[in-house]
């Protein structure tokens, strides 16, 4: 055993088999960041581990054209990014873990079943809530997110986290004058009530006098983020409203909001991001990294000319 390893490891090393090696390598390290990408569900997270996946594309391709600093700098980015990555993936990571320690290698490549509301029927829980709020006269803010994600840098305080699925009773509750919350906004993200209490920012337009803090706050938070909208109910009239990219449309029957929300979310869903099946996915692989490998030796070979 020892012997035949030592055979293919001196055939590796080889000139025949170095393009072999080099296609094994980016073909393996692709394979185990693709299955991290199945574990993964958060559109979010996503991005964050593609991210990742540029940085060490980057810190290779520095290294093979011989940037020492660049180099450098890229690879203790890589480092940081990689604590930072199982910190807050720890539940992923573990998955990972398990499964491997199982011996359940097939189910790595099956992408993870989670149970994730439809945009339709999460659109309908909002709608209740909306019509029992301006039924009561009960003030309420409602951001959703269509696009890219809302952090703490568009919003003065993103409030208290909650990661709860998204029911009329719950935003009911949170509106209710007796709750801590109530002054607040409640962010909707990924069919998710993300956190509640949110404090978003002003708008500088000049509105009517009618309208108070909680139209300035939705018209402001839509103005600095394009891909969001915001649900008003007035605690004074019990009016809705909807703004989207700085323009408030009020005021709206419920019917009226439910075709709007829909289309919307709708929307935002389409724009997802899924896991490619492996077949697609292999192909891709293949093809890129032969391009890779292509440019790679093309540029070695010119870096050893005299």
């Amino acid at each position: 055993m020892g012997d035949w390893l030592t055979q293919t490891g001196t055939w590796l090393s080889s000139g025949s088999g170095l393009l072999l090696r080099n296609a094994l390598d980016i073909s393996l390290v692709l394979i185990l960041f693709y299955v991290i990408l199945v574990l993964i569900g958060e559109r979010r997270t996503l991005w964050m581990v593609r991210g990742f996946i540029v940085l060490m594309l980057a810190a290779a391709i520095s290294s093979r054209l011989n940037l020492t600093l660049l180099n450098f700098v890229l690879n203790n980015l890589v480092i940081g990014s990689a604590v930072a990555m199982a910190v807050l993936l720890q539940s992923e990571f573990r998955r990972f873990l398990e499964q491997l320690g199982r011996g359940e290698v097939a189910a790595l490549f099956r992408p993870n079943a989670r149970s994730q509301p439809r945009a339709g029927g999460v659109a309908e829980e909002i709608i209740e809530a909306v019509k029992e709020l301006s039924q009561n006269r009960t003030g309420a803010l409602i951001v959703i997110e269509t696009g890219s994600s809302i952090d703490d840098r568009d919003v003065n305080s993103l409030g208290v986290r909650l990661n709860a699925e998204v029911s009329s009773e719950l935003l009911q509750s949170i509106f209710q004058t007796s709750t801590q919350l109530h002054d607040g906004a409640v962010l909707i993200s990924e069919n998710r009530v993300v956190a509640a209490g949110v404090i978003l920012p002003l708008s500088e337009q000049v509105i009517s006098r009618r309208l108070g803090t909680r139209h300035r706050a939705a018209l402001g938070i839509t103005e600095r983020l394009n891909q969001c909208i915001c649900i008003v109910v007035s605690e004074e009239t019990g009016s809705i409203s909807l703004a989207e990219q700085g323009i408030l449309n009020r005021p709206l029957t419920s019917s009226k909001l439910k075709a709007l929300l829909e289309e919307r979310m709708s929307l935002a869903a389409q724009r997802e991001v899924i896991a490619p099946d492996l077949r697609s996915l292999s192909r891709y692989l293949y093809s890129s990294s032969r391009s890779v490998l292509r440019h790679l030796n093309l540029l070695g070979s010119r870096r050893g000319r005299p």
